[in-house]
């Protein structure tokens, strides 16, 4: 906790550097060229005034809440069996969480005609994926049931770490998240995933049943402490934003996967998570996909920073 503490007085620098950093998981590689401007005019699968395009601009609590989503799907072993057998992140973890951001930038932010051609790819992809959970359990990563798990996931890490670390939301707004995602969802093949926060703790008490820990996922957990995504001196706030994923996990999760007081937030972390959460509000990107995506939609690049 000393160096924590310790890097609490140039806060700000600190602030500035983490964002950027994480920031640049969830934005386009240049190589890619994917301009978030065109087609002028052109909607996305959500409005702009969405709680959505809202959530999903701020980088802290996207990787926070991604964090968040892995911890709930590795604890299902169908998807935990497709997501280790068959993705690099074990090899290679940044490149696919690079890929993954893209994926949510684009569904969320681009235009409709280039999101649904995207999510139309990650379908084919999809399709290929099967196999056996190592006790012998089949799997299709194109299930509908396991589709609707990622989705619902991802959905609570995002909004949940949003409200913890960024801004507080009302039952109201967490609903509209919820049912925003809805369209998209569709796209991706999961037909039931959940609409509201009732939804949601259905959909959670029916599949608590079949979850089950496993040793990857604190493989998992080592993996993105130790990735290379903050410079080297920011590292512990890097182990902080794990550790801020854990807190906002479903205390039954924590429990049955052991995740125990070594995972918990200190209080100086905590304070710093919420810092660097709220500042990333207030950091307008002119080149990120939110401000690219306000601007083909005729609205000024800092449309979603003024709203709160």
């Amino acid at each position: 906790m000393k160096s924590t503490a310790s890097t609490a007085a140039s806060l700000p620098g600190v602030s500035d550097r983490l964002i950027r950093s994480v920031r640049g998981l969830f934005e386009p590689d240049p190589d890619r060229r994917i301009d978030f401007t065109m087609p002028a005019g052109e909607p996305a699968l959500t409005l702009p005034d969405s709680v959505s395009w809202q959530v999903f601009k701020n980088p802290i609590a996207l990787f926070i809440g991604g964090v968040t989503a892995v911890l709930l799907e590795l604890a299902e072993p169908r998807v935990r069996t497709g997501v280790w057998e068959h993705t690099t992140f074990r090899t290679d973890p940044i490149p696919r969480m690079r890929r993954t951001g893209l994926a949510a930038m684009v569904t969320v932010y681009g235009a409709r005609s280039k999101a649904e051609a995207m999510i139309a790819g990650v379908g084919r992809m999809h399709a290929r994926v099967a196999g056996h959970t190592p006790t012998g359990e089949p799997y299709r990563a194109n299930d509908p049931v396991l589709l609707d798990w990622v989705q619902a996931t991802a959905s609570f890490g995002f909004l949940e770490a949003y409200h913890a670390y960024v801004g507080p939301l009302s039952a109201s707004e967490k609903n509209r998240f919820y049912a925003e995602g809805r369209s998209a969802a569709r796209l991706y093949g999961a037909t039931g995933s959940p609409a509201s926060l009732a939804e949601l703790e259905a959909q959670f008490e029916a599949m608590r049943p079949k979850l089950e820990p496993s040793g990857i996922v604190f493989e998992f957990l080592d993996i993105v402490c130790r990735a290379p995504i903050l410079p080297t001196p920011l590292r512990p706030f890097q182990r902080a934003l794990v550790r801020a994923a854990v807190e906002i996990a479903p205390v039954w999760l924590r429990e049955m996967l052991a995740l125990g007081d070594e995972w918990r937030l200190g209080p100086w972390e905590a304070k710093l998570v919420r810092l660097a959460g709220r500042a990333a509000e207030r950091i307008v990107v002119p080149q990120g996909p939110a401000a690219q995506a306000c601007r083909r939609m005729g609205l000024p690049a800092n449309y979603l920073y003024a709203r709160r």
